[in-house]
């Protein structure tokens, strides 16, 4: 998870069957926060009909993974959110 005040950027990957919440309604509560209203939300989930993938959607995920999920395949969707967003890095050296 990155931090998005400061020059930070948000990355948070949820599963959906997590105890006492679900990742949607998880999801659903943090978009309401101001600092995760561009935040990138990732669902992992052992569900993937079509249904949860829209389910996802509609609480604020961004892009929906159905286990198992490869790591490459995540990087790949950060990297392609963050692209454009991602701070420039300062060299140490100067």
């Amino acid at each position: 998870v990155y931090y998005a005040v400061g020059g930070w950027l948000i990355q948070l990957i949820l599963d959906i069957g997590i105890p006492d919440m679900s990742g949607y309604e998880l999801a659903e509560r943090l978009r309401q926060e101001a600092w995760a209203r561009a935040a990138l939300f990732i669902a992992v989930t052992g569900w993937g009909q079509r249904e949860d993938k829209e389910r996802a959607q509609r609480a604020g995920f961004d892009h929906h993974f159905t286990k198992p999920v490869e790591v490459q395949e995540l990087e790949a969707c950060v990297s392609r959110f963050f692209g454009s967003r991602a701070p420039a890095r300062e060299d140490a050296t100067s």
